[in-house]
C-alpha cells in the first residue's frame, strides 16, 4: 500500500511519509506502526479538475540552499536545515476534491479480512450512494486507476495546512477515517458535496523530488541524506530533531563478547550461588563491576555467562562516543567529581521477594535512583555509568541486590522520567500488509518475531540454559531512536520478580542541556 502511495507521488522506495501517515493516523516510528498494523484499505471518490506542474528541467537548488548544507555531521545545523527547507520539492499539484474512507486493522483485531472488507463496503454504500442514509444519487464505483490518481504522500502537507474535514471511529481493532478535501465541507450528503467541488477546489495530490537527489557533489550531502532518512523513518517532533540527531551514534554492550571467555577455562571463577528450590539448578552470580566511564548508558540487560551459561551478570548498553550536545558538560576536561554508588538496604523486608519459594533465594526489588534535579532547579543531573550485582550471605535464603554507579552532569537537569519494563521491539523487514479481496481468506500464523538478543549463544549447551531461562529474563531493556523523542538516558533501575523470573525495570530520563 505504501509503495503505491509513493509511486503516485513519484517517490522511490517504500518509506511511509506525508499524507500516507496522516490519512491512516500513523504518528510513531515506522517500525512501531508496522508492528501494530495488520492490514490497510481505502475506498473513495476523487474529482480531478486540473494539474499544475513545474516545466523547468533540470531542477537546481538556489545557491542559498546549497550553502546552507552542513559540510560535516552537525546535528544543530542539520536540524535547522530540515526545519527551514523541508525534505522534498513539490513538482506538481492536482486540484479538485476527494471524499475517501481509510481503514486500518490493528494486530489485535479478531476480524478476518473478509469481515473488514464487508464493513468497508457497507460504510462506502452508506456514505456515497445513500442506500442506508437517505441519499438518492446512485454511485458508480471508481476503478483502481481512479483511486491511484489520488495518492499523495508528502512530508510538507502539514506545512501547507490544507483545509480538511475528517471523522474517525474505532471498534474491534478496526479504525476507520473519513476524509474530505475540496468542496463545501458543510454539505451533509456526498452528492451535494460533489456539486460544490468545482466552486471550491483544493489540492488533492502532489508529486515530489527529494532534496537529497539534487545535492550530489556538494560537501556534506551524505550527512544531510542520512539525517533526512532518520527524520522520515522515526518521525521525531521537529523541535526535538537536534537532540534526536545528537544521539544517533553507534551503541555497544559492556562487557563486550570479546571480553567474555567463551571457551573452557582451567578454573572457573568463584562466585556466590542462588538456588530457587531444593532440587533445582544452581545459578551463579558474577559480582564484577561494569563501568563505562563518560559514555551515556541507554540500556541494561541480564546475561547468562560462562561455558554452561549458568552465571548471571549485568550488562550495560552505551553510546560509543559522547554526543556533541553533552561535550560542554561531560567531556574529559570537565570536572564532574567522584562517581557515587547507590544500593538498597539489604535486609529491608519491604522490598524482599522470593524468586520461587520463600525458603530460598530472594531479590531486593527497591528502586535505585538519584534524587532528581528537575528543569528550573540549580543542582546538576546524575546518570548511570556503572552497575554491579551483589548476593548477600544468607545461606539458601540469600538476597540478590543491584548496585548502580551515578556520575554528575554539570549544568543539566531532568526534563522528564519514565519507568519502563517493556522490551525493545525487534527489527523486522517489510512494511504493511494489504487486504486481500479474494473469495477465500486463509488465516496465516504470524511468524515469531526475530529477536536480536545475544544474551545466550544459540549454539551453546542446551540442557542447562533451558533450566536457567525459567528463572532469568534476559530481555534487553533499552531505548533508542524508535522511542520518541529518541534521546533517552538511563537514570535508575531495579530488580523485579515477574512470573517467577528475575527481571529488570529501568528508569529513563530526558535531559535539559
Amino acid at each position: 500500500m505504501c509503495g503505491r502511495f509513493n509511486q503516485a507521488a513519484a517517490i522511490d522506495g517504500k518509506m511511509p511519509l506525508g499524507l500516507f501517515n496522516n490519512m491512516f493516523s500513523f504518528h510513531g516510528p515506522w517500525q512501531t506502526d508496522q508492528n501494530a498494523t495488520k492490514a490497510l484499505a481505502l475506498d473513495g471518490w476523487f474529482v480531478k479538475l486540473y494539474n499544475l506542474q513545474l516545466t523547468r528541467t533540470p531542477l537546481n537548488l538556489r545557491d542559498e540552499i546549497r550553502k546552507a548544507i552542513p559540510a560535516s555531521w552537525e546535528p544543530k545545523a542539520l536540524a535547522s536545515f530540515i526545519e527551514k527547507y523541508g525534505t522534498h520539492i513539490i513538482t506538481s499539484l492536482q486540484v479538485g476534491g476527494k471524499d475517501v474512507i481509510y481503514v486500518k486493522q490493528l494486530q489485535n483485531s479478531p476480524c478476518s479480512n473478509v469481515e473488514v472488507l464487508k464493513r468497508m463496503e457497507t460504510m462506502a454504500e452508506r456514505r456515497f450512494t445513500g442506500q442506508s442514509g437517505g441519499y438518492s444519487t446512485p454511485r458508480e464505483r471508481p476503478g483502481k486507476d481512479k483511486i491511484m490518481d489520488a495518492f499523495s504522500p508528502t512530508s510538507t502537507a502539514a506545512r501547507l495546512k490544507l483545509p480538511t474535514s475528517s471523522t474517525s471511529y474505532s471498534k474491534e481493532g478496526i479504525e476507520i477515517y473519513q476524509w474530505r478535501r475540496g468542496g463545501n465541507d458543510m454539505m451533509d450528503s456526498h452528492h451535494r458535496w460533489l456539486a460544490t467541488v468545482p466552486e471550491t477546489p483544493d489540492v488533492i495530490a502532489m508529486t515530489f523530488v527529494p532534496i537529497s537527489s539534487l545535492i550530489s557533489g556538494i560537501p556534506g550531502n551524505g550527512y544531510l541524506s542520512h539525517a533526512v532518512n532518520l527524520y522520515m523513518r522515526y518521525k521525531p517532533p521537529i523541535e526535538e530533531l537536534q537532540n534526536f540527531l545528537e544521539f544517533q551514534l553507534p551503541t555497544q554492550w559492556s562487557p563486550s563478547l570479546a571480553e567474555l571467555a567463551l571457551g573452557p577455562r582451567r578454573k572457573e571463577p568463584v562466585c556466590p550461588v542462588m538456588q530457587f528450590s531444593l532440587m533445582g539448578p544452581k545459578l551463579y552470580v558474577s559480582t564484577n563491576q561494569v563501568l563505562v566511564g563518560r559514555r551515556p548508558v541507554t540500556g541494561l540487560r541480564l546475561y547468562l555467562e560462562g561455558v554452561k551459561c549458568n552465571r548471571l551478570a549485568i550488562h550495560l548498553q552505551h553510546l560509543t562516543t559522547l554526543p556533541r550536545i553533552l561535550q560542554p558538560h561531560w567531556d574529559t576536561h570537565v570536572s564532574i567529581g567522584k562517581p557515587v554508588w547507590k544500593a538498597p538496604e539489604e535486609h529491608d523486608a519491604r522490598w524482599l521477594e522470593p524468586v520461587q519459594w520463600k525458603g530460598f533465594s530472594h531479590l531486593n526489588t527497591a528502586a535505585i535512583e538519584f534524587n532528581e534535579t528537575w528543569f528550573g532547579e540549580q543542582n546538576d543531573a546524575h546518570i548511570v555509568t556503572g552497575a554491579q550485582l551483589q548476593l548477600s550471605d544468607g545461606g539458601m535464603k540469600n538476597v540478590l541486590c543491584l548496585k548502580l554507579q551515578f556520575s554528575r552532569v554539570p549544568k543539566c537537569s531532568i526534563r522528564r522520567s519514565v519507568w519502563d519494563n517493556t522490551p525493545a521491539i525487534s527489527q523486522k523487514s517489510g512494511l504493511f500488509s494489504q487486504l486481500g479481496f479474494s473469495g477465500k481468506q486463509q488465516q496465516q500464523k504470524a511468524p515469531p518475531p526475530f529477536n536480536p538478543n545475544s544474551a545466550v549463544c544459540n549454539k551453546g549447551p542446551k540442557a542447562q540454559p533451558l533450566k536457567l531461562l525459567k528463572f532469568v529474563d534476559i530481555t534487553e531493556m533499552k531505548k533508542g531512536p524508535q522511542d520518541m523523542p529518541g534521546h533517552w538516558l538511563v537514570t535508575g533501575a531495579k530488580l523485579d520478580v515477574d512470573g517467577g523470573k528475575i527481571s529488570l525495570r529501568v528508569k529513563y530520563s530526558l535531559l535539559h542541556y
